[in-house]
């Protein structure tokens, strides 16, 4: 089971957050450890809807935040790793009074305080709620907070974080905005039994269509249109494989080698439609922005080599005393950590998904076994004096390699963080939660740069590198070159050419 990276924690060791490795277990568990706060959270327990109620996690849009399995009273899941500035964005929400409340947790004796704010980030204050540490992670209590006033209709509310912490201070539970009577003020209600966030690769009704969801999704899943999967599933089917040549590498590989299109602070897939609301992120492919859809790609150009990638790739921007590092090259290796590289499928339309976590600020010195930048060309001759950078000898450069979930759920093309929908491959199959292989992404990041001192991500420091992909292959182009490439396991480049090497 793949869980969350511990947050950043204040430096006082009494507040640290839970920072153990979490264990799978059979069912839920949340185990307090004495007044520390730290906890153990397994599967996710059931979520007992109350009318009235917002779950937190309903967010139609997030900047910072995860969703974990909460200890509170009604189960479910809360959002946690909130910290000053992070924000969540609701929909549709109907206030039906000015006597509002939160469930909120905290465990960091700074503080601080969730306002709601009216159609943007920096719109009207509708009301504040305090924050105050209440003795632990999963340590529940209900602030309220009187709204200044009660406007008519539905409304998109934001709830932004405020403290002066530098680290995460609060979890959120749900919210209420005035009198439960009338409609469940949310634009995606909760269901009235089960959890609030379906399990990906859930069994479908007996008879139905493997991936077809039975219900309506949840906030933050995307289900795969069915039947343009099924489509595009027939015609790779029908595809007659290349014979593979004589002297060709039994590696099952292909590539895309793109160029810079553009750098904003903007993430399409994290906060669509709110530009400027993220970290600086350098853009390979086609030119991006916070309003980029998977539609706007195939219609739009790329500085992608291989004929029909119109898919979007970035990362954040590295820097160095705060001015752009020029980039030597972007090259993503398709490929296949599957036992059987015949079972690979195309990516399914519209498929998105992120490897990494932003918010992963931990140092990571030499050998400390991942978020490892190193040198590729030449040796690593010392490090910075944090320790997190490599120094490279001359003709060398700075590289990172980021490598992504390739077991698909088969059900939705994006979940709430962006990742439920991806998993790891078991001994080498795609198989559980996550059945369907897909092609495995490789970034190969290289820069103009040897490493050193005064080298920092937008996001912070090296740990919190991470990637993010928005599938826009031609699926007459990608198909073959998984059919006779990956399934066959034969190296390729660009095309379907087969390459020794």
């Amino acid at each position: 089971m793949r869980t969350p990276a511990a947050h950043v924690a204040p430096l006082d060791r009494a507040r640290k957050r839970r920072r153990l490795a979490r264990v799978t277990l059979a069912c839920a568990v949340v185990a307090a450890l004495g007044g520390s706060g730290i906890y153990l959270a397994g599967a996710q327990a059931e979520e007992v809807a109350v009318p009235g109620r917002v779950q937190a996690e309903a967010f139609a849009a997030q900047s910072g935040a995860q969703t974990e399995s909460t200890g509170d009273a009604d189960g479910g899941r809360n959002v946690g790793w909130l910290a000053n500035g992070d924000w969540l964005r609701y929909d549709h929400v109907s206030i039906t009074g000015a006597e509002l409340t939160a469930r909120v947790a905290a465990h960091n004796a700074d503080g601080g305080a969730v306002e709601l704010r009216l159609g943007t980030q920096t719109g009207a204050v509708l009301a504040s709620f305090p924050i105050a540490h209440t003795g632990g992670w999963q340590k529940w209590t209900t602030v309220t907070a009187k709204a200044s006033s009660v406007p008519a209709g539905p409304q998109t509310v934001f709830a932004v974080m405020k403290s002066a912490s530098r680290s995460d201070f609060v979890n959120l539970n749900w919210f209420t905005f005035g009198s439960a009577t009338g409609t469940t003020p949310s634009a995606s209600p909760t269901p009235s039994s089960g959890p609030a966030t379906p399990t990906p690769g859930t069994p479908t009704t007996p008879g139905t269509t493997p991936g077809t969801p039975t219900t309506a999704p949840a906030a933050g899943w995307v289900p795969v249109d069915q039947t343009r999967w099924n489509q595009e599933l027939a015609a790779f089917t029908a595809i007659k494989p290349k014979a593979v040549t004589p002297g060709t590498t039994r590696v099952p590989e292909f590539h895309t080698d793109c160029e810079v299109a553009n750098s904003a602070p903007d993430d399409p897939i994290v906060v669509p439609g709110l530009p400027g609301a993220s970290h600086m992120h350098t853009f390979f492919g086609p030119k991006v922005d916070a309003f980029t859809t998977t539609d706007k790609l195939l219609s739009s150009t790329t500085t992608c080599n291989a004929p029909g990638d119109l898919s979007a790739y970035w990362t954040p921007e590295l820097r160095k005393d705060g001015k752009p590092v020029p980039m030597k090259s972007f090259r993503v290796y398709y490929g296949s950590r599957v036992k059987d590289p015949s079972t690979v499928k195309p990516f399914p339309p519209g498929l998105r998904m992120v490897e990494g976590d932003a918010k992963k600020q931990v140092d990571t010195p030499k050998n400390a076994g991942s978020n490892q930048f190193w040198c590729a060309g030449s040796a690593e001759t010392g490090r910075s004096a944090d320790g997190n950078w490599p120094v490279c000898a001359s003709g060398g450069n700075l590289i990172f390699q980021l490598v992504f979930k390739d077991c698909w759920d088969g059900r939705n093309i994006d979940s709430p963080d962006h990742r439920s929908h991806m998993g790891d491959p078991v001994n080498g199959v795609c198989t559980g939660k996550y059945p369907v292989a897909v092609p495995n992404l490789s970034f190969m990041v290289n820069y103009q740069s040897l490493g050193g001192n005064g080298l920092s991500l937008s996001s912070g420091k090296p740990s919190s590198m991470h990637g993010d992909f928005m599938n826009a292959w031609d699926p007459v182009r990608l198909g073959p070159l998984v059919k006779s490439c990956l399934n066959q396991n034969a190296k390729c480049g660009t095309e379907v050419t087969f390459a020794g090497g």
